[in-house]
């Protein structure tokens, strides 16, 4: 077995954090350095985060986390995804001649949780006021911070979209009507100017840490940001998926009746270990049911770089994935008993032994508790596309490579994911969270508020009574899914990645590799990568494919030759192409001491991981 890494597993007693950008990284190790516990430490991080890394989160995404409390000594899981707009419905999207809800623009925005969720950590455990964990995020928009490539590659990919239709998306992302050169610094004065007048407003309204956070949810919720949400999607038109110009559905009232709450995790065991995931609102069952199935696989006989290892996973995923289609969501089709039942030990088993040596060919929902499963219309993406505008991306945020290439159909083209953060601090307190949503490049700045609104709604389907049909009220499955883990029923790992379908297929491999094969954070993290497709995308125009299986061509090529002999349909991709895992662990020896260990993704050369 390889023991290569790019770098060393950070080890330490006092705190560690992992993420996918540097500076985050750094805002929240500071965080820990002046005092704050890993609850203010990744909420500052959070915020800093959608500055650096605009293209793939933002004011107006979402978040779940993922929390353990060690004074309360349990997991809390923070359900920070917006719900739909009460006048969204399957019915209203007919009417506007959509068999889909779009995947850019105004119509599949649901009310922006991230703020509402960040908040709710730092009031109910936090020790930081509003204005010391924003104060990182505000000073990087007034001043300005290092634009890395991947976000100038999402300006650029949309540029045209917004200097002809998106006009407030060009005030903002195109100073002086040009690209800006990556590595520049960059700033986001309107931005900061609405956090400042935020703080200023809650500070008028304590006075009391808690009195702020109060007063700061309701200014979001049901003061001037909510105002001017409403006022944008209510009286603009843009253009969106269509290749025409809808306004939008999200109104105040959407806003003000939405709250962030918190529930118990769902959790399954693995030997020694406790994973915790979200709901059944997001994919996150999906990680569960993957590791159940894989408890009858015998995974220690198959080393983590072979194709054994590569195709047991795959088939499991292929599963559980298939199940998502089913039976994940929170509409009123969801059965919570179907859910409940997808997560027992004879179900699991039951799945795994319809698995063999030979790929699947077939997308095969199951039958928890003898229930027969019903699939969504999975032709509807051909026929969208027929008629959709996909000139500037699509659902997911798209980036291109940067000049000399200059026409979009011969620009390399990519899709993009989202943002990860895990904090444990010296007390022993534990924070994953996946912000994303609000990319710059999926639906116009608000201009009084220099930021732009989620488009989580398009993960929802049109057809009536399914689990994930869109409906009033009711949140989309979001594919952002934190972990965490227990070992020996004590509080061990925080962890998680971006990327959308994929999250949910990285992290169990991950996993698998420290918990089963012994290799330290870093090592499971650096290890050669993968992923499947083999069932409908969740992103806008959400096309259906089967048994292709992406492996980064670090794999060696008889593994490769073994994975095709084998039936998958296998796709050599990039060496460092695949996944984008940040973890951080916890033990105490014999005496109680605390030893911390991070690790952090080195693909694409902005994740880190901090502590000492």
């Amino acid at each position: 077995m390889s023991t290569f890494t790019t770098r060393p597993e950070i080890t330490g007693t006092f705190g560690v954090v992992s993420s996918t950008h540097w500076l985050a990284s750094q805002t929240a190790m500071g965080v820990l350095e002046r005092g704050g516990n890993a609850f203010d430490a990744a909420v500052a991080g959070g915020f800093v985060l959608q500055m650096v890394e605009p293209h793939l989160n933002g004011p107006g995404g979402e978040v779940p986390l993922l929390l353990w409390s060690e004074s309360e000594q349990r997991m809390l899981a923070v359900n920070g995804q917006g719900v739909a707009p009460a006048e969204a419905s399957a019915q209203a999207f007919r009417r506007l001649g959509f068999e889909q809800v779009p995947g850019i623009g105004l119509l599949p925005a649901t009310v922006p949780g991230a703020f509402g969720a960040w908040m709710r950590v730092l009031r109910d455990h936090g020790t930081w006021s509003l204005a010391e964990v924003l104060a990182p995020a505000i000073g990087y928009a007034r001043d300005g911070f290092p634009l890395i490539e991947r976000a100038v590659q999402a300006i650029y990919a949309v540029q045209d979209l917004f200097r002809e239709q998106w006009t407030s998306s060009a005030a903002t992302w195109l100073p002086d009507g040009r690209v800006p050169a990556p590595g520049a610094l960059f700033r986001l004065p309107v931005l900061a100017a609405t956090y400042e007048r935020l703080v200023g407003e809650a500070q008028r309204r304590g006075p009391g840490r808690i009195a702020e956070i109060d007063a700061a949810v309701d200014i979001w919720y049901r003061g001037f940001v909510a105002t001017e949400i409403d006022g944008y999607y209510r009286t603009a038109r843009v253009r969106d998926s269509s290749g025409e110009s809808h306004g939008g559905l999200l109104r105040y009232d959407d806003l003000a009746n939405w709250r962030a709450t918190v529930e118990s995790p769902l959790t399954i065991d693995f030997g020694r270990y406790t994973l915790a995931k979200c709901g059944f609102w997001s994919q996150g069952p999906a990680f569960l049911q993957q590791i159940g199935m894989l408890r009858h696989a015998g995974l220690e006989r198959h080393a983590p770089h072979t194709a054994g290892f590569v195709h047991r996973i795959a088939e499991a995923a292929k599963l559980a994935m298939a199940d998502r289609a089913a039976w994940y969501g929170a509409a009123p089709g969801a059965s919570a008993e179907a859910q409940a039942a997808l997560l027992t030990d004879d179900y699991l088993r039951a799945r795994w032994a319809e698995t063999g040596e030979r790929a699947a060919t077939d997308f095969r929902p199951g039958h928890p508790g003898g229930r027969e499963p019903r699939l969504p219309d999975l032709d509807v993406a051909a026929r969208t596309l027929r008629t959709a505008d996909v000139r500037f991306g699509i659902g997911e945020p798209t980036f291109a490579a940067l000049p000399p290439v200059a026409e979009w159909a011969e620009r390399e083209v990519f899709v993009g994911d989202t943002c990860h953060i895990d904090v444990i601090d010296r007390h022993g307190n534990m924070a994953a969270a996946t912000p994303s949503g609000g990319w710059l490049s999926s639906s116009p700045t608000i201009p009084a508020l220099g930021f732009a609104i989620n488009t989580r709604l398009q993960m929802t389907w049109m057809d009536e009574g399914l689990p994930n049909t869109v409906t009033p009220g009711v949140l989309p499955c979001t594919t952002l899914s934190p972990s965490m883990a227990l070992r020996d029923g004590r509080p061990y790992m925080a962890f998680g990645t971006p990327g959308g379908d994929q999250q949910d297929q990285w992290a169990p491999a991950f996993f698998l590799r420290h918990a089963v094969h012994g290799m330290n954070l870093q090592q499971a993290i650096d290890a050669p990568a993968w992923h499947v497709d083999h069932f409908p995308a969740s992103f806008w125009p959400r096309p259906t494919t089967l048994n292709r299986l992406t492996v980064e061509s670090r794999f060696d090529p008889a593994q490769i030759e073994a994975l095709r002999a084998a039936g998958h349909e296998v796709r050599v991709g990039e060496p460092w192409s695949e996944s984008r895992m940040s973890a951080c662990t916890q033990e105490r020896d014999a005496r109680g001491r605390l030893l911390l260990r991070a690790g952090a993704n080195p693909r694409g050369m902005q994740g880190y991981a901090v502590g000492r």
